[in-house]
């Protein structure tokens, strides 16, 4: 069983929904991420993505494309999210982390590279949004047998044959992205949420994730009702913009604690 997976296990037990987390590698500094990633699991997050700087992130919207700005401008790479892993590891065992970006860093690195390099830092799994799965099925293959997981992005337009598609070679969750349009963006209506899923689940098995938009503890509660998961992202990097690199992690662990109190509501 992946990390994913027991964790996702364990909160079910529970009677709790899993929070996860969005931070982008090297912003506001290198030598801030790992800080933050710890900041993020005290603050009570269950999973962390982990975004891979981009120069052309097509689903990020304005605050995450300017956390990718400022990362490549520091020079962080692909290479270096492998290395902010590793030390997360040192001393966190236990949290998934999944490396969140585009195909570009792993078609540059190759495939059999990224996931031998994945696996050795410690990473769980990947968002790749580019990565269609109908065209990636070796791909997804080769990351389960490594013990990581694929997951992949399900929208209000994916047809139920797409659906069925992601069904079949997808593993740790699923994330359902809750709008048209970019990250960050526009106002969630629960009650489509809700139907949404209910369709979806009638083919895939895995947890469901909600992100896209969810920027307050009232909306993350509300779609936590309907949701096995909350991802929120933006939120986060609005709250390291605003506040000096060396109190970043304080106002992340405090604003991530919110919604984890919000969310244990739901129990």
């Amino acid at each position: 069983m992946s990390r994913i997976a027991a964790t996702f296990a364990a909160l079910k037990a529970q009677n709790r929904k899993a929070l996860v987390t969005f931070i982008t590698a090297g912003d506001p500094e290198p030598g801030r991420t790992v800080e933050l990633m710890h900041a993020l699991v005290d603050g009570g997050a269950d999973i962390i993505e982990l975004g891979v700087p981009f120069s052309d992130p097509m689903a990020e919207g304005p605050v995450i494309q300017r956390a990718c700005e400022r990362a490549l401008a520091n020079g962080v790479g692909i290479g270096h999210c492998f290395d902010f892993v590793r030390e997360f590891r040192r001393t966190n065992s236990t949290t998934p982390v999944v490396l969140m970006g585009y195909a570009n860093p792993i078609e540059r690195l190759g495939a059999d590279a990224y996931i031998d390099a994945s696996s050795a830092a410690g990473a769980d799994g990947a968002i790749v949004v580019d990565y269609p799965p109908e065209e990636c099925e070796a791909f997804a293959g080769k990351m389960r047998a490594a013990g990581q997981d694929l997951i992949f992005l399900l929208a209000p337009t994916s047809t139920e044959q797409r659906v069925q598609q992601v069904a079949r070679v997808g593993s740790g969750f699923t994330y359902y992205v809750s709008l048209k349009g970019v990250t960050g963006a526009g106002h969630i209506d629960t009650e489509d949420v809700a139907r949404r899923l209910d369709m979806i689940r009638r083919h895939v098995a895995l947890p469901l994730g909600v992100g896209f938009g969810i920027r307050d503890a009232q909306t993350a509660r509300a779609v936590a009702s309907v949701a096995d998961a909350v991802v929120i992202g933006s939120r986060i990097i609005q709250e390291i913009e605003a506040h000096p690199p060396a109190q970043a992690a304080k106002y992340v662990r405090s604003f991530v604690s919110g919604i984890r109190a919000a969310l244990d509501e739901n129990r």
